[in-house]
């Protein structure tokens, strides 16, 4: 049995799309994935599955999420070592790592929306887009960086939800089954 990492955007931020995440587990339990488990209230959830197809588990999460809480979630699914890969391959010295984000992306983006993409740069923001993953660092914190999910999904065409260090460490340990 295959252990998965689910990442949700955006739900329970500011009032909308509540989900609590004690219902979220016993949904997805009901429905045949073992082992749930979720970190924090911002839709993060491991669990396992006989199946492979990652597309599949996307598309099945989400309808289960449809009918159980009335609205549409964007779903990425990886498994433990895509996301250790991911992290692993963050391109920033240590100290800058821990302070990073790592921007996930529903599909490698075509080369040319990443070159017109890496033309916009502001001064207290730095980031490395490889394949799925955007590796992005703000000196001044994410709050107040210029770049946001939305510029990245509309400019590279892809759906993406962003973790920080932190939270990726806690999902490696919770999957590492």
């Amino acid at each position: 049995m295959q252990t998965y990492i689910a990442l949700l955007r955006g739900i329970n931020v500011g009032g909308h799309k509540k989900m609590p995440m004690a219902e979220l587990r016993e949904l997805l339990s009901k429905s045949g994935f073992e082992n749930v488990k979720t970190y924090i209230q911002s839709g993060n959830v491991t669990f396992q599955s006989l199946k492979t197809d990652t597309i599949v588990l996307e598309e099945s999460v989400k309808s289960l999420i449809l009918g159980g809480f009335g609205f549409e979630v964007p779903v990425l699914v990886r498994t433990n070592q895509q996301l250790k890969t991911i992290f692993n391959n963050c391109p920033f010295a240590d100290e800058k790592k821990t302070e990073s984000y790592f921007v996930l992306l529903s599909d490698n983006p075509p080369k040319k929306n990443i070159d017109e993409v890496s033309e916009k740069t502001y001064p207290d923001d730095t980031y490395v887009i490889i394949k799925d993953c955007i590796y992005l660092h703000c000196t001044k914190g994410y709050g107040r960086s210029k770049f946001n999910l939305n510029y990245f999904e509309r400019k590279l065409n892809v759906n993406a939800t962003a973790r920080n260090y932190k939270t990726m460490v806690k999902l490696l340990s919770l999957s590492d089954i």
